[in-house]
């Protein structure tokens, strides 16, 4: 299968980029007889395969290991010395990441009807892309699936020091003895509480008043507290953070009149910001927001009649889940007459700390927001029986139903198994079923989803 097109090459379509939506959709479009050109300028996958969800869920897996073989005497069971080899640790997640990347490659080389291309793609015209500034091919319908990276704010002395972002920290192959990390959102308080476990000394510095600030405040709280108790060190209102060097060390400068933290390794994790300032969008007439997202309508497609955007460029989610599902949204509407809309999903998604926060639907603040008249059911992890047996009582579940028509508006369970009982919920919302459906069904003993029934059964009045 030929790497590079010849010049004025023709497809039916042409994906630009192969990450959670690209590939997929390529599969629809050539299993409905159409050629498609993939391109792809660095790593099949993505930022999940090779960046994200993948690598970072691996490692999380193995700190998790490590801190319950510390816990081991509370179990009743004994152990000698816990250690991380931090060279096998990083060589699994390794293992594991190429074996993905490989079975992406392999499933889009092996597609009939599709070429994969190997280059950066740069639009010359509203039909066409030049690939690497040389050879150019068209096609009828263009489909962009470019995703994001680290934003890298202008923070003074930042430029002046050796910094990570997600992408550099996967590579450490030893144990840093003071990791500082700069943002206390979801990305960077994964690999605080990743390293910590690891066994480095861990900071968080937050310019906000509050950790994953799009949280409702107690599970802000509880969030915090499940951190500290891991030891990390967190530092928020660091509404002045500066950056210097310290002979061979890193110095975090919070605030004029707070704490100075010196760290051997320093991370940024801040936000992403999409991959899309050097495709040439101007050439073909595609508008942008002023963050850079590509503007798309509740189908995905562009200002532009035959260009779509999934993935993270378009600023509808910033999940491996949101872009799989603008995969389904085009192919519904492309290919099977099914006029899907992103606005019929209902936003959720998790946090991998452990415990993890699995979320679905609006918060308690959202719906307060809304002047809904509505019932909140609260339950902490230490009154969950399989948390208790597991020795896991960090956390609670939370739920919150509109009062009138008994539906589900929003959850967050925070606790052992988060992020996957958060899915019986998320299930029933989308089926727009009255909490019912639940506190009828019988669920297996013991299990953590056992207890959504009975926090929906002790609700009361929003106030």
């Amino acid at each position: 299968m030929a790497e590079k097109p010849d010049t004025s090459t023709h497809f039916d379509a042409i994906i630009v980029g192969a990450g959670q939506a690209g590939p997929p959709l390529a599969g629809r479009l050539t299993a409905a007889g159409q050629t498609v050109a993939v391109i792809e300028r660095k790593l099949v996958g993505g930022t999940c395969v090779n960046y994200g969800c993948i690598p970072t869920k691996t490692l999380v897996a193995s700190a998790h290991a490590a801190h319950v073989a510390r816990r081991s005497a509370d179990y009743g069971i004994g152990t000698g010395e816990v250690t991380v080899d931090m060279a096998k640790v990083k060589a699994r997640k390794d293992g594991i990441v190429e074996g993905d990347r490989k079975g992406v490659e392999s499933w889009l080389e092996g597609m009939d009807g599709c070429t994969l291309i190997r280059g950066h793609a740069k639009f010359t015209g509203p039909h066409s892309l030049s690939i690497d500034g040389g050879s150019e091919i068209t096609a009828d319908r263009i489909f962009l699936n470019v995703g994001g990276r680290a934003v890298v704010p202008p923070i003074p002395g930042l430029s002046d020091v050796d910094y990570l972002t997600n992408v550099g920290v996967l590579e450490l192959g030893s144990v840093p003895e003071h990791l500082v990390i700069i943002g206390g959102s979801y990305i960077g308080l994964e690999f605080a509480q990743m390293y910590r476990r690891f066994g480095a000394e861990v900071t968080v510095v937050e310019r906000g008043s509050r950790l994953a600030s799009r949280e409702d405040d107690d599970v802000c709280a509880a969030i915090k507290e499940i951190l500290e108790n891991d030891g990390i060190t967190i530092h928020l209102d660091a509404n002045d953070i500066r950056v210097s060097k310290d002979g061979e060390r890193i110095a975090v400068h919070t605030s004029a009149d707070g704490p100075t933290v010196t760290g051997s390794h320093l991370l940024v994790a801040v936000g992403r910001q999409p991959n899309t300032d050097e495709l040439g969008l101007e050439t073909a007439g595609v508008a942008t927001d002023k963050r850079g997202y590509v503007v798309v309508d509740d189908q995905l497609r562009t200002n532009v009649e035959h260009i779509w955007a999934m993935g993270d460029c378009n600023g509808r989610g910033a999940f491996t889940h949101t872009s799989y599902n603008d995969f389904e949204i085009v192919a519904a509407n492309l290919l099977d007459d099914e006029p899907r809309k992103v606005s019929d999903r209902i936003p959720t998604y998790a946090l991998y700390i452990d415990p993890p926060l699995g979320r679905a639907g609006m918060t308690v603040a959202q719906v307060r927001e809304s002047g809904r008249k509505a019932l909140v059911g609260k339950r902490p992890m230490t009154r969950v029986g399989r948390a208790v047996e597991k020795g896991e009582t960090q956390g609670f579940m939370k739920v919150v139903v509109d009062a009138d028509t008994h539906e589900i508006l929003g959850a967050a369970i925070l606790g052992v198994g988060g992020d996957e009982v958060i899915h019986g919920i998320l299930d029933t919302m989308s089926a727009k079923a009255p909490y019912t459906t639940l506190t009828h069904t019988v669920h297996i003993h013991p299990t953590v989803s056992e207890l959504v029934p009975t926090m929906l059964e002790e609700m009361k009045p929003l106030q």
